[in-house]
């Protein structure tokens, strides 16, 4: 199910980064006194009372500034509110209504959002006497916050706003997984799509940037059903165009967050790109599956036994760290192996959603540690005294040591590939975590 968007907007300095920070309970939004900082939509997950939803940062904006800037983050905060299904609109009540609040206030009306008024910086009883000017905005009736203390109306802020969103319960039997075909621009992802549907659900196109938005379309194949994603190509951010094209680049991304299994679409005649390297790490970094997909192999001449083979060979070379990957060579226009998109990615499913026992991990990791025991630093030599795994999608692997300093990312290393000798997790990425633990700890 995707998740709900709330966008925050304001003008300059009323608190929009503070608010975020404490929606998250961290510090990921930068936040400073100069006007300006936060130019970028910024999306982040928020969990209230089990309801999860997206909160959008944006820049504070002033309608009417003619400044390049303030163009463009004015451009950015109004995408972001045509994405939400509802809008915080933030305002300043230390310092009171602000002209640029009425015509701020002005556009928001015309949005046809549901638009809920936020009086921030109440931080003592006195100032909550200021919350009753806010009514002249005429947005309907203002809830007093506090964001940089957590204090006032947070809680009840965040009633209104996720009072009809759908509480977050994880359903371990649903058989629906979700792919999301991503690559970048004229990989065929389109076409890959509407072979899979045998219709023309989507527009297909050699102009790149056809496809705007993630367009989910549901499919069942051998009693599964599945939800493909068919994606704006991913360009690089210097090349994409501001505006609707960003958008639809910023959606993208965001269906690779949301899927099971990502189909990175590598075009066989063009072969690997730095956009394709840039596109895996968005996806491993999401820690979703993946699947990668060569298409157009119908256009690929002189094929021999050993072409496939090669061209596995150059995917290592490029990009070593997808070792893990499942590799399909496909044709959009001759259906060529499509099917086993469907297989593959049942098959990536169930590695992502598998559980290894503990006793099962700790003897394999204390296997693996006899046969090759880390060099000691400073004397010190790393002990692993416990693992287990804490989570899936993707397996989450947590590691308790001595001291986790002399965990060394090459160690890591050797630790996964030794994870993934003994129970595959083939198309998944592993997420391994070191905690330190003492021999007291363990007792």
């Amino acid at each position: 199910m995707t998740k709900p968007i709330v966008a925050i907007v304001g003008r300059p300095n009323v608190g929009k980064s503070t608010f975020v920070n404490r929606l998250i309970g961290t510090r990921n939004s930068i936040v400073d006194d100069l006007p300006g900082v936060t130019r970028d939509r910024i999306y982040f997950d928020v969990e209230w009372q089990n309801k999860i939803f997206t909160v959008i940062d944006t820049g504070g904006i002033i309608p009417g500034d003619e400044d390049e800037i303030m163009l463009s983050i004015f451009d950015q905060a109004k995408i972001a509110c045509e994405e939400a299904e509802k809008i915080i609109f933030l305002v300043d009540g230390k310092e009171g209504v602000n002209p640029i609040d009425y015509d701020i206030a002005n556009i928001l009306r015309q949005s046809g959002k549901k638009v809920y008024l936020a009086v921030n910086k109440l931080d003592n009883p006195e100032s909550l006497m200021m919350i009753s000017d806010f009514y002249s905005l005429a947005i309907g009736e203002p809830v007093g916050i506090s964001a940089l203390h957590g204090s006032g109306g947070v809680g009840d802020l965040l009633d209104l706003v996720t009072e009809d969103f759908e509480r977050d319960i994880e359903q371990e039997n649903d058989e629906t997984i979700k792919i999301a075909i991503v690559g970048r621009p004229n990989a065929g992802k389109s076409s890959i799509v509407n072979a899979l549907l045998n219709e023309n659900r989507v527009i297909v196109s050699d102009v790149s940037g056809t496809t705007r938005d993630s367009i989910d379309s549901s499919i069942t194949y051998k009693d599964r059903e599945f939800i493909i994603v068919d994606t704006a190509g991913i360009r690089k951010k210097s090349k994409v165009d501001w505006g609707v094209e960003k958008f639809a680049v910023d959606r993208a991304i965001r269906s690779i967050k949301d899927c099971d299994v990502a189909l990175l679409v590598i075009d066989a005649v063009q072969g690997i790109s730095d956009q394709d390297k840039k596109i895996a790490s968005i996806i491993t970094e999401a820690g979703k599956g993946i699947i990668i997909a060569i298409n157009k192999w119908d256009l690929i001449e002189d094929k021999k036994s050993n072409t496939i083979n090669q061209y596995n060979k150059k995917l290592a070379n490029e990009i070593p760290f997808l070792e893990y990957a499942p590799k399909i060579y496909i044709s959009a226009v001759t259906k060529q192996r499509l099917n086993t998109i469907f297989t593959e990615a049942e098959n990536v499913y169930t590695e992502c959603t598998k559980r290894i026992s503990t006793g099962l991990l700790n003897k394999v990791i204390k296997e693996a540690y006899m046969l090759n025991p880390p060099a000691s630093s400073k004397g010190k030599r790393l002990k692993i005294m416990y693992v287990t795994q804490t989570g899936v999608k993707p397996p989450h692997i947590v590691i308790f040591a001595n001291n986790t300093d002399l965990m060394k990312d090459h160690y890591k290393r050797y630790i996964e590939n030794k994870l993934r000798e003994a129970f595959g997790f083939f198309g998944t990425p592993v997420k391994l975590s070191v905690r330190e633990r003492s021999d007291k700890d363990k007792k």
